[in-house]
């Protein structure tokens, strides 16, 4: 069994109660906000890594404020070839603030489209769990820096 591990950053930027997403497609097609951020490149900074995907997914500018946590998680399943595998995505959450670019959609990347939501209306979208567990952390500011997990921890 082929082992993965991917490394990611991702920010939650909340500004006059509307947080700030991004639209990719899960394994189906079907799309779904997350939060701005993304895989880390080798030797790259975790923090430099959400800065420069904010700003690729949504042509925003923004300083970091905060460390809010960690996510892990971890899945197995079976490649395009066939070839199983076990996967573990250690994804570092920053709480974000920003400061310049313009609201714009990724062109030719991972995400299709970028834009401000209420917090309230956040519920209703389609999302990734990932926008639960930032906003949970953005929220509670958990000590750990782990949010409680509806399957565990």
């Amino acid at each position: 069994m082929r082992r993965n591990l991917r490394v990611a950053a991702y920010a939650v930027c909340v500004r006059d109660g509307r947080l700030l997403l991004a639209r990719g497609r899960d394994r189906d097609g079907t799309p779904e906000w997350t939060l701005p951020g993304g895989g880390a490149e080798h030797g790259e900074d975790p923090g430099e890594t959400v800065l420069r995907e904010v700003e690729e997914e949504t042509g925003h500018l923004v300083e970091l404020t905060a460390l809010l946590g960690v996510d892990s998680v971890r899945r197995r399943f079976h490649s395009r070839l066939g070839r199983a595998v076990d996967h573990q995505g250690l994804r570092i959450v920053y709480e974000a603030r920003v400061t310049g670019g313009t609201l714009r959609n990724e062109v030719g990347g991972s995400t299709d489209l970028a834009a401000w939501h209420d917090l309230a209306a956040v519920p209703d979208l389609r999302r990734v769990r990932l926008v639960d567990i930032g906003l949970t952390l953005w929220r509670e500011r958990p000590p750990t820096g782990r949010a409680p997990r509806a399957d565990g921890p």
